[in-house]
Formats: structure tokens, sequence, C-alpha cells
């Protein structure tokens, strides 16, 4: 899990940047025409962005897969983690590129979501009931809902895979997303 900072933030809040992370942590080691053809970028655009990420520490170069002048590319970490500092930075630049990184997973997220179930139907028999779209009001101090937070994430880290990308028979990749916030809404703030 890669901790941000402000400089590596900067480095990922751009959502072809955040595009191309997540391809090669979904599908593993890439050449930037690969991820292009991809992601419907040019071959150009995704090498230059390649090489920002690898300037700010989030890919790195896989030789082992490389032939001749092709340059294969390998995420470094699995995850990224924004520290609640980041969040609250003086600097108006840092805030914004959190903003901008926030917002690009939300959306991320939302275009996930919307694609399970626009082809709910076709999930196999034996993955029925296996998923969960549910929601929950809870009246809680901050001290308890920082305890949540740290139990839901102690909780999904041991179910974790070992070895990213090698599956098990029957297993598939499973996707969790957990949106944990205090409501800002009047009513609810008293």
């Amino acid at each position: 899990m890669r901790e941000l900072d402000p400089r590596s933030l900067r480095g990922l809040a751009h959502p072809l940047r955040m595009q191309l992370l997540d391809a090669l942590r979904r599908f593993g080691p890439a050449t930037a025409s690969q991820l292009a053809g991809r992601l419907g970028e040019s071959s150009g655009a995704t090498s230059y962005h390649l090489r920002q990420l690898a300037t700010h520490g989030f890919v790195e170069d896989a030789p082992e897969r490389g032939k001749g002048r092709e340059r294969w590319w390998r995420a470094v970490h699995q995850g990224t983690r924004t520290n609640e500092e980041l969040l609250y930075d003086p600097d108006p630049a840092v805030r914004g590129a959190v903003n901008t990184l926030v917002h690009l997973q939300a959306d991320a997220h939302t275009r996930e979501l919307s694609t399970f179930i626009g082809g709910f139907h076709d999930v196999p028999e034996d993955w029925r009931g296996a998923s969960n779209i549910s929601d929950w009001n809870l009246h809680l101090t901050p001290e308890l809902a920082r305890e949540l937070n740290e139990k839901l994430e102690a909780i999904i880290e041991s179910y974790k895979a070992a070895v990213p990308g090698r599956l098990d028979p029957g297993e598939r990749p499973y996707r969790v997303h957990l949106h944990a916030f205090p409501r800002t809404d009047e009513e609810n703030s008293k």
C-alpha cells in the first residue's frame, strides 16, 4: 500500500494516470501501446503518463517482459492511501489535487457499480447472492466512526489474495467499495 504525500499526490491526480495505474494493477504488466489500445488513447499519451507515474514511484519497468526496444511497465504497489493531513493541507494546490483524486475515484466506483448492475443478469449462478449493494444510517461519535473504519479495513485486508493476478479455481476478481462519511445535511448535523 502506497501512502500518498503532496508530491506523489500531484503526480497521480490525473484521469489517464489513474486509469493506467488501475489497468496495470488489474491486468498486470503491459506496454504503453497495449495500454493505449485498452484505454482508447494514443501510445504517445500513455507513454508520457507512464513516465510521469514512474517519476512518482507508482510504476516501474518490467524488464523480464520486454524484448528489444519494447518497454513493459508494472505497478509498484497494489493500492494507494490518502492520509488525513492531505485533506486539510494548507496548500490550495495540494487540496485541489486531493479533490481531483477523490472525485476521479468516486467516478470510477460509480462506473464499476453501474456496469455490474447493468450486467447483473449475466452473473453466474454460483455467484448470485455474493454481492451487496446496501447502505446504513448510523449515529456515531468520531471515535466510533474511526473504529468502524479500522475494523472494516482489517476485515477486507484479511481477505486479500496473496498473489495478485493468480486465481485459484472458483475465484474471480472481486471488488469492494467502502464509502463511509458523516452526513452534512442540516437535518442530520444536530
